[in-house]
């Protein structure tokens, strides 16, 4: 565990403990607090380094009021080959620099040292945010970010999900809607899931990733959210959960700032057999025709797909050929998190997209709403509708993902995104694509890139 303290994080609970009372305390550090409990008293020191906080560093005694035997917590840390104790980087620069990014005014910045084989003259910096304070540590020679953290303490939660989809769990194409009965054939698709980053100060669907601004929300002080699909509350945790582990999959491919924030959504009052995301509210809509839409999470992911770029190009999307790329990776999207946790099977495929939603209207089997593994070419399949036309932008990406791996290819895809235009052209954000394949992993990688859009005919 660990906390923040004027500035700088320290550990707490670890380091080497030992059961004779010290001599002194030693030198290099700063007494920043000391409590009083039922047993004694605990005084903890800040570990500094020339005068300057050790990020990490800290010092504890623990002294035992009946016997004043004394318990040492040592968590200093070494310090070697600091080059400079003299920041090249201004402080007003390191706060700017952060603020503007994450959008919230700096509360305190501190000049630290961070530890390591070779340690580094860091600024702290806690930003207050809409979510909560956010510290980040900035190298104080260039100003890159060497680490960023929330500081606000999360809940979790239970809830009941399916994951992705019925059809896809139960390797079953023959369910049907009706009329949001939970019928028998459906109980074993139900999985029992922990709803990570749930804001303490609420019992309701509300966290640092997602945020349930249903009608009626529902609301559970002990944050159990236990629902099947004929009770209005799964749907709002199914979007919840699809929502927030969309994120957390970004974080874990080192995004820190791609729709970094709690998404609004919605699985009231859109009827229609269809869902969609508003960029004037920045807000996610699912509709109750057919299959509730926010019962597949596919449905969720790909609508969470046209909010990350949203997000990460103001106003994505203008012409027909953006709008196409924005639904072509809003299914690759909903491809590639039920790579994560489904079966690719010749019944239940995963390039086919959203099969259990597709129920509702379609005869073939398997269902699907589309399909990320189509034939179509770059301009000859061009049709001047954004679905359709996005199918030619989806297989491409698909196969970056066979060609690199899903790890590899969504960090690709991802940061080329940052650099499409709003009213980017096909060929124009491939281009991107493979130049940003080239510098994350090479001339081999980018060569991967370039031939699938080559064989889409984009390039």
């Amino acid at each position: 565990m660990a906390s923040l303290v004027g500035g700088v994080l320290v550990a707490a609970a670890a380091g080497t403990a030992a059961h004779a009372a010290p001599a002194a305390v030693p030198d290099g550090l700063k007494q920043i607090q000391v409590r009083q409990s039922l047993l004694g008293t605990h005084t903890w020191y800040q570990q500094l380094y020339h005068g300057l906080p050790v990020l990490g560093g800290f010092y504890a005694t623990h002294s035992d009021a009946s016997t004043g035997e004394v318990i040492v917590q040592d968590g200093r840390l070494a310090v070697t080959g600091l080059k400079s104790e003299v920041p090249a980087v201004a402080a007003d620069h390191a706060r700017a620099s952060v603020s503007g990014r994450l959008a919230g005014p700096a509360a305190r910045t501190e000049l630290v040292v961070v530890p390591g084989a070779t340690a580094t003259l860091a600024w702290t910096v806690v930003t207050r945010t809409a979510s909560g304070s956010v510290l980040t540590v900035l190298d104080a020679a260039s100003g890159a970010t060497l680490q960023e953290q929330k500081l606000v303490k999360e809940a979790e939660g239970t809830g009941r999900v399916f994951d992705p989809n019925p059809v896809a769990a139960l390797q079953n194409e023959t369910l049907k809607d009706r009329q949001d009965a939970d019928y028998p054939a459906l109980q074993a698709a139900y999985k029992t899931v922990t709803l990570t980053h749930l804001n303490t100060q609420t019992t309701t669907l509300q966290g640092t990733y997602a945020f349930n601004i249903s009608t009626d929300p529902v609301v559970s002080p002990q944050r159990i959210f236990i629902y099947n699909r004929s009770q209005r509350g799964f749907e709002q945790v199914m979007g919840y959960h699809g929502i927030t582990s969309a994120q957390e999959y970004i974080h874990q491919l080192g995004f820190n700032d791609v729709n970094n924030e709690p998404q609004r959504y919605a699985t009231t009052g859109l009827i229609d057999d269809n869902s969609f995301y508003d960029p004037d509210t920045d807000g996610i809509t699912f509709g109750t025709g057919g299959v509730d839409d926010a019962e597949d999470n596919e449905v969720i992911w790909h609508e969470y797909g046209h909010a990350i770029q949203d997000d990460q190009v103001p106003g994505f999307g203008e012409k027909l050929e953006a709008g196409s790329i924005g639904e072509g990776f809003g299914d690759y999207w909903a491809f590639t998190m039920s790579q994560a946790t489904s079966q690719d099977t010749a019944r239940t495929p995963l390039a086919c997209i959203a099969d259990w939603d597709a129920t509702s209207y379609t005869d073939d089997e398997p269902h699907c709403l589309r399909r990320v593994d189509g034939p179509k070419l770059y301009p000859t399949d061009l049709e001047g509708e954004v679905h359709a036309d996005g199918e030619i932008w989806s297989r491409a990406l698909f196969d970056i993902n066979a060609a690199l791996g899903r790890t590899k290819a969504n960090k690709v895809i991802l940061e080329a995104q940052f650099g499409f235009a709003p009213n980017t052209k096909m060929p124009a954000a491939a281009r991107e694509t493979v130049r940003t394949a080239k510098a994350l992993y090479g001339a081999a990688a980018a060569d991967k890139v370039r031939a699938a859009f080559q064989a889409r005919g984009i390039l």
